[in-house]
């Protein structure tokens, strides 16, 4: 099953909030539901929120009364905003967007009607090469997962955080299905614990071995030996290769430095942004702190007590093994093997 799909008129999506106690789908009719799904995380992960935001963009074509093409692009244009608006780390938003707003401004259309249609199957063509693209870089990661390897994994970045497939659970997925034998560390991954609902859930599905733990616990097992490699997703890679990921990332990758274990983030190159030259420009989403405070609505703290709710954090490049994406594994100087994978190039 697919994350998030077109559904005869309306954007169709699984209910992350709802993981793993019930499987629910919603349908979002307008383009303000849309957004509204993104920014309460009921699609999360930057590619399925690219997909959705695409999906999104040609719902308001086909909700837009224009009934001129100029009028139907300046529509999309403010419609798009209100997208872009809804989470700002995860480049593959705009990045989404703005490719259906520029195939909207092309003149390629003769006719508004013309012009919906097309947008719909820009937006569809960007849900089938996420799969696609996805299942690409889940054969480069493999190769670099041993056979009884222990793997492990910060947040979600599976099927649920793509359209299909995942990126870096994609990794371990292409890895498990090449026959290797292994086994997956997951950090819980507060406040929202994606790790511990969401990856549990999908690597149960799949039948890969796992186990959750508490964020705090992944030095003890660095320190014990019991970690051969670190994957995680990411939200924005800078052009020097400094990348955005869900808060708690950047330690991580202190702590495999610190024991010689090997940390590659995975991502699509619709997700590194060659318009930011390093992490220090991209912008960090803060979040409501009753996700801390309260998660889920249940309190475990006093109302009164404060928080900070930071959603991502920016891991320098030094830091990393390498880049997998789906023309293969970017190594420094990023500055040169990210741009050669931009452009499609083999890195």
């Amino acid at each position: 099953m697919r994350t998030v799909e077109w559904d005869q008129g309306a954007v169709k999506m699984i209910d992350q909030r709802a993981l793993p106690w019930k499987l629910e789908f919603v349908r979002l009719e307008t383009v303000e539901a849309v957004a509204e799904g993104i920014r309460n995380m009921t699609v999360r992960g930057a590619p399925a929120i690219g997909a959705a935001a695409g999906f999104g963009l040609a719902l308001a074509a086909q909700r837009s009364d224009a009934e001129t093409s100029d009028k139907l692009v300046s529509d999309l244009i403010e419609q798009g905003d209100k997208l872009k608006a809804a989470r700002p780390t995860a480049v593959n938003l705009a990045w989404a967007v703005d490719k259906l707003l520029q195939i909207a401004g092309s003149g390629a259309f003769k006719s508004p009607a013309e012009l919906r249609a097309g947008l719909l199957a820009a937006a569809q063509e960007i849900a089938d090469e996420d799969v696609a693209v996805n299942s690409r870089m889940g054969r480069h990661g493999a190769a670099l997962v041993k056979d009884g390897a222990t793997v492990l994994h910060h947040c979600n970045t599976g099927a649920l955080a793509t359209v299909d497939f995942g990126t870096a659970l994609g990794v371990v997925r292409a890895a498990f299905e090449a026959g290797k034998d292994i086994h997956v560390l997951l950090d819980e991954t507060r406040p929202r614990l994606q790790g511990a609902r969401l990856s549990a859930w999908e690597l149960e599905q799949l039948g890969v071995s796992y186990d959750i733990i508490p964020d705090a616990a992944a030095g003890y097992f660095m320190q014990k030996g019991e970690v051969d490699i670190i994957l995680v997703g990411a939200d924005r890679i800078a052009a020097n290769g400094d990348f955005a990921n869900k808060i708690g990332t950047y330690q991580l990758a202190i702590m495999a430095q610190a024991h010689a274990i090997s940390f590659y983030t995975v991502a699509p190159t619709s997700t590194i942004d060659l318009a930011v030259s390093s992490g220090d420009q991209i912008p960090i989403e803060e979040r409501d702190p009753a996700e801390v405070t309260t998660p889920y609505g249940n309190p475990i703290v006093p109302g009164r007590f404060k928080a900070r709710n930071p959603a991502f954090d920016v891991t320098p490049h030094r830091y990393l093994s390498g880049i997998v994406t789906e023309h293969g594994i970017a190594r420094p100087p990023y500055t040169e093997s990210l741009r050669r994978a931009v452009a499609g190039e083999k890195v």
